[in-house]
């Protein structure tokens, strides 16, 4: 994953050059680009942070930019920079899942916390992901035997009832619960059900 940062597309260089010194001196790291076209073609789903995109641009809009990222299933949150005929534009954006949106002239301060907000979700969500990636890679190790005996484990049934279930020894359901252990990183049935929380 790329580090995470603003990526702010405006085709106004004063504007661009501004925004990106605010957000430095907030320690919010920025790149910039000048139009929709440049930010697309740098994209990648690695990118991490926020978008700051500017309504109005000559060639490609930014709702076209905005529906183009929408399309490659960007995750990356959305503020839209606006001019006062655009609000109710913007507003259709949010419903469309949009993060928010400023009008022009917006309050620097206000723009730089809601960008952090943005990069905070966006943080939250990527760890969160990587977290159901990292179990479900976990999941895949068992075998067909440690996941029957991993689904009567998460009902609470003791070893002796596994076994006796399941028509095998207990010693058995012993390596079989230990090697399930092992495999999803866990020490006791509590962490395991917690583990998989999201998964069921």
């Amino acid at each position: 994953m790329s580090l995470p940062q603003a990526h702010l597309v405006d085709d106004d260089e004063a504007i661009r050059d501004a925004l990106a010194w605010l957000l430095k001196s907030r320690g919010l790291p920025c790149t910039t680009y000048d139009c929709a076209e440049a930010f697309l073609a740098a994209w990648t789903p690695k990118l991490a942070g926020c978008v700051i995109l500017d309504m109005r641009m000559p060639g490609m809009s930014g709702l076209d930019c905005f529906d183009a990222l929408r399309e490659r299933n960007s995750t990356l949150p959305v503020i839209f920079l606006t001019g006062h005929g655009d609000v109710p534009l913007a507003v259709a954006t949010l419903k469309k899942g949009a993060f928010d949106f400023f009008e022009k002239p917006f309050n620097d301060n206000d723009l730089a916390t809601r960008a952090q907000e943005a990069m905070e979700l966006d943080a939250g969500q990527r760890a969160a992901n990587a977290t159901v990636d990292s179990v479900n890679t976990r999941l895949s190790t068992l075998t067909t035997r440690e996941r029957q005996i991993m689904e009567l484990v998460l009902l609470g049934k003791f070893n002796k009832v596994i076994a006796d279930d399941l028509n095998i020894s207990m010693r058995t359901v012993e390596v079989h619960r230990a090697n399930l252990f092992d495999k999803m990183k866990v020490k006791t049935a509590v962490e395991l059900a917690n583990l998989l929380k999201p998964q069921r």
